[in-house]
């Protein structure tokens, strides 16, 4: 261990436990710098989501098996270059120059869709390069937030980063559907589009980003093998314990949208909008959840949010009514609001600052892995047991896991107590 909680019940590394005064900056404007790129990166980035259901499943009449391992590309392809992005990050000092390829990656690969056609191998390269970029800019960014942020207001910063985050994606399904109306369901215009809007994202994180004043650039470099220190006993691993198995039993929201479809019986044309209920349900969540997890401890809240994912899912088991698949995407919502940004508030703070970006990275690479792994065996419970019993099957697990996480968890986590 690297803290002395033992003593004090305090799990915050010595020089970020709180001197007694008030923070003055509750939110940065680096934090909100970060978020106004997140905001334009997911309007690029949700706008081929959005559509990507549609194309390949109605499209290119992908099986369900076949599109549940595309999907398991686009979740996971991240996870070895999040460990890479993270370490490089702290190893170097250069979190922003690494969010900075990882964010330029991404929005050079909008293009390859337009190489790629119809092959579904070209497919799954273009994807899984996307995804290589979100995984190298993932931790580093999530590192900027957490060290411009006080440690009492980390929930809080985390919140209005994956607001604005949010608001990129509501705005994305909404341009997406606009684009393929005015230019004849072209799904080219939208790939074009979703490339420009990337590189406005890009721009706006080399002007206005810059590397936390509290990052020292004299210390010593971060060495594999004290990155590797991270996964020895303590709250840290405790929390990575148990946020793995949740992610492998949560359904990916490519086929909860398409499951939601099923049930409303209604036409394909209309799934790119699925998910701004999603979004909107996130957005309006966000930042309450981020100060509720500051307040009452962030293990809570993240209980809380699979909680509410656990019951989206008897939801999609219960009826098929359209009000009913109204707040299946709702509760998607606010699973998203108090476990997404929520989780790196709780690990964060238990991280070192100089491997703070390395840290986040094996939470979500962790996650990433269980993620993708998830929506294989999702496609194949589908193909084999049909809709209604896979999400069953998806149910059970979570449920069990979720027990298993309250078990693991620290107590108080995130405050300071244990």
């Amino acid at each position: 261990m690297y803290l002395s909680e033992a003593r004090t019940g305090d799990t915050r590394p010595r020089d970020e436990r709180p001197s007694g005064r008030r923070p003055l900056r509750v939110v940065t404007g680096n934090v909100l710098a970060i978020g106004m790129v997140s905001l334009l990166t997911d309007v690029s980035s949700e706008m081929v989501t959005a559509i990507l259901p549609l194309y390949l499943v109605f499209g290119l009449g992908m099986s369900t098996v076949q599109f549940g391992m595309l999907d398991g590309v686009y979740t996971g392809a991240t996870a070895v270059l999040r460990l890479a992005g993270g370490h490089v990050a702290d190893r170097f000092r250069r979190r922003k120059a690494v969010a900075g390829a990882g964010y330029a990656l991404s929005a050079v690969t909008k293009l390859g869709f337009l190489l790629a056609g119809r092959s579904a191998p070209l497919l799954g390269l273009v994807i899984g390069v996307d995804r290589a970029g979100k995984g190298l800019r993932t931790a580093p960014r999530d590192a900027i937030i957490s060290l411009s942020a006080p440690y009492e207001a980390q929930g809080r910063a985390f919140g209005v980063h994956r607001a604005l985050d949010t608001a990129g994606a509501l705005a994305g399904p909404l341009v997406a559907f606009g684009v393929l109306e005015l230019a004849l369901n072209s799904y080219d215009a939208v790939f074009v589009t979703s490339f420009c809007v990337a590189v406005l994202g890009v721009l706006v994180l080399v002007l206005f980003v810059r590397e936390p004043d509290g990052v020292a650039r004299g210390r010593a470099r971060v060495s594999l093998a004290q990155a590797t220190a991270l996964l020895g006993p303590g709250p840290f691993r405790r929390v990575l314990l148990a946020v793995v198995p949740l992610s492998l039993t949560t359904i990916s929201d490519a086929f909860l949208y398409l499951l939601v479809l099923e049930r409303l019986d209604v036409a394909a044309r209309w799934l790119p909008l699925l998910p701004v209920v999603v979004s909107a349900s996130y957005l309006l969540a966000a930042v309450p959840a981020g100060r509720l997890a500051d307040r009452l401890g962030r293990p809570k809240v993240v209980l809380g949010g699979y909680g509410a994912l656990l019951a989206c899912y008897l939801l999609v088991l219960a009826a098929d009514h359209p009000v009913v698949s109204v707040a299946v995407l709702l509760l998607r919502g606010l699973g998203y609001a108090a476990t997404d940004g929520v989780v790196s508030a709780l690990a964060g703070p238990l991280l070192p600052e100089r491997r703070r970006a390395t840290g986040l990275a094996v939470v979500q690479t962790g996650q990433a892995l269980a993620a993708m792994a998830a929506s294989w065996i999702f496609g194949v419970l589908w193909s084999w047991l049909g809709p209604r019993a896979a999400v069953g099957v998806m149910a059970a697990g979570l449920a069990i896991t979720l027990v298993a996480a309250f078990l693991v968890l620290p107590r108080n986590g995130g405050t300071g107590e244990e």
